[in-house]
């Protein structure tokens, strides 16, 4: 929690004012007893009215002062905490950024999406919460103890055997809970990740009508939560009664003091009575320290979940200034390449080694599982090398900015990614100051000036988060358009043509050869793809067999060299309509 709360540093002024403002209202609630007292033993003793109502008076001016105190101190509480919860979504947003693809793919989207949302408002209430009771409840539990001292030391000395009996019930109950809070958390992962594979594979579950079966493993995981949630509050549960009985008897035992005091003549009933409000105020602070103490149990379970996000070191770090150009005539260089995942065992690719000359177009091929997408993924630096080295331009990507590195590639990923928001603003994710003439080209470049003139509004058309309301091969051809808007020197299409006909797909290859024709044979492209007729025109192709090379080199060679490829060709039936391509 500590090393969340530097969130706060622009709240200071705040977070004193808020527990400044609380404390002068419960040092006006403190008086109040007093007055109480002065009107029983002094007014209607004497039966004068005039004091009464003089004593009245005090006590509604003190309950207006302190409601205006509760105010202002609600008002900077809850701007400090909207604010600090602002900052630390800012900070774990920016934080999770900078992780590399591994790191993310060891810790699993819902927990990230659960610890953005639950988790930093677990927090942000505790915040809250403590700025306005963490100071005031034991200043009044306290203080209440100080004031019953000044009216009789007996009847004070139950005071200072409750209280710290109650504050042992308190804290004994908080660090039980704490590990069952945790325990709840890590339930509640499960429950949204199950939730999260429920929303996006809805269709394919409902096309192996498996409906039965996910609700059967929701209720499970659902259950083992409710089954945690249940048992953490039952032991939050005996905070409140416990903390009354404690109370109940300690009152008891002021009154009967008191009685006897009175009827000694050395106390006044006034003043019994002033004693027994003191209790009872003693008894609501430490109902709302015990919810406070429940609170303050979560937010650390939380904190600790969002703080371990912080501590995930990124794997890969960028210098801050890209090393000087080097002359060569090489846009790629996998020299001796090998990668293995995070806690993947074995290595998803071996002895990996060619070269790219820029302006060539390089297709790659091979099985599900042989390591396509990790080798192309390794050129914008998405994974990193565990051994040997990947270049482009001549220098190792480990020596670019990311800035830099990013920008000299175009990237198409399998799964057609756009986001909410029209189709303009979609396509100028590849370049922020694209003009519409530049967004309109590399649309009819990728083969979707058709269908985005039909659509209402043409690049002001809204696209649905996902792009849910287009078809699988409009959203491929509009991530297409997006990577060729920014004009770059490496493309990389990642099997992202598998949505589209064969004369598309025909139609969109023979346009990127045009581009590259037009940059003057200074684009190099990958296309990865699982037909040979999308890389018959490829200068070369690199089939890959288990996360090692098979074979380089024309369609026409690894014909007649490599029985991987030969028999990839033989299983394509439609090889025949790209002969012509």
């Amino acid at each position: 929690m500590k090393k969340l709360l530097v969130y706060l540093k622009n709240y200071i002024r705040e977070t004193v004012i808020g527990p400044l403002f609380k404390l002068l209202e419960a040092s006006f609630e403190l008086i109040v007893p007093l007055v109480v007292a002065q009107i029983i033993d002094v007014g209607i003793k004497e039966g004068d009215t005039g004091y009464i109502v003089a004593r009245v008076l005090i006590m509604i001016a003190l309950g207006i002062v302190g409601l205006v105190c509760a105010l202002t101190a609600q008002y900077f509480a809850a701007k400090a905490a909207t604010g600090f919860g602002t900052e630390l979504r800012h900070a774990l947003f920016a934080h999770i950024q900078k992780l590399s693809f591994s790191d993310i793919d060891g810790i699993g989207t819902a927990k990230l999406v659960n610890r953005m949302t639950s988790d930093v408002n677990a927090v942000q209430a505790c915040v809250n919460m403590v700025i306005r009771l963490f100071l005031r409840s034991p200043f009044i539990v306290f203080g209440a103890m100080i004031m019953a001292f000044t009216i009789d030391v007996r009847c004070a000395l139950i005071f200072c055997v409750a209280i710290p009996v109650l504050m042992a019930i308190v804290f004994g109950i908080m660090l039980a809970s704490i590990p069952l809070y945790r325990k709840v958390q890590a339930r509640l992962d499960n429950i949204l990740r199950i939730t999260r594979e429920n929303l996006t594979g809805t269709r394919v579950i409902r096309a192996f009508n498996k409906e039965k079966e996910e609700i059967r493993n929701f209720n499970k995981g659902n259950e083992a939560l409710r089954h945690v949630q249940l048992f953490a509050g039952k032991i939050s549960a005996l905070m409140n009664p416990v903390t009354f009985v404690v109370i109940n008897v300690a009152t008891v035992a002021l009154i009967y003091t008191g009685a006897v005091k009175v009827d000694a003549g050395s106390l006044e009933q006034g003043q019994v009575v002033a004693l027994v409000n003191y209790m009872s105020q003693i008894l609501v602070e430490l109902i709302k320290l015990a919810n406070l103490i429940i609170q303050v149990t979560k937010a650390l379970a939380s904190a600790n979940r969002v703080r371990e996000i912080f501590d995930i070191k990124p794997g890969m770090e960028f210098p801050e200034a890209s090393r000087e150009p080097v002359d060569t005539e090489y846009a790629v260089e996998f020299d001796n390449v090998a990668i293995t995942y995070q806690n993947g065992g074995a290595e998803a690719l071996s002895r990996i080694d060619f070269k790219v000359k820029r302006g060539e177009t390089i297709g790659i091929i091979g099985g599900t599982g042989s390591g396509k997408s990790t080798l192309v993924n390794m050129i914008p630096r998405f994974y990193d090398a565990t051994s040997g080295q990947v270049k482009v331009d001549g220098i190792n990507v480990r020596d670019y900015t990311k800035e830099d590195l990013r920008n000299k590639i175009g990237i198409v990923m399998q799964k057609a990614v756009l986001f909410n928001g029209s189709i303009r603003e979609n396509m100028k994710w590849g370049k922020p100051d694209a003009t519409d003439e530049e967004i309109m080209e590399a649309i009819r470049d990728a083969q979707a000036e058709e269908f985005v003139d039909g659509k209402e509004g043409r690049l002001d058309y809204m696209i649905a988060q996902g792009g849910h309301n287009l078809s699988g091969g409009q959203r491929q051809r509009l991530t297409i358009a997006r990577a060729l808007v920014r004009k770059p020197s490496i493309l990389i299409l990642d099997d992202s043509a598998s949505a589209l006909d064969y004369a598309t797909d025909a139609a969109l290859r023979a346009s990127i050869r045009e581009i590259g024709r037009k940059s003057g044979g200074t684009l190099t492209t990958f296309i990865v793809s699982q037909r040979t007729a999308s890389l018959r025109s490829a200068d070369r192709i690199i089939v890959l067999d288990d996360g090692a090379i098979a074979g380089i080199g024309t369609h026409e060679e690894l014909l007649k060299s490599c029985s991987i490829y030969r028999e990839i060709y033989g299983t394509d039936s439609n090889n025949a309509e790209g002969a012509a391509v």
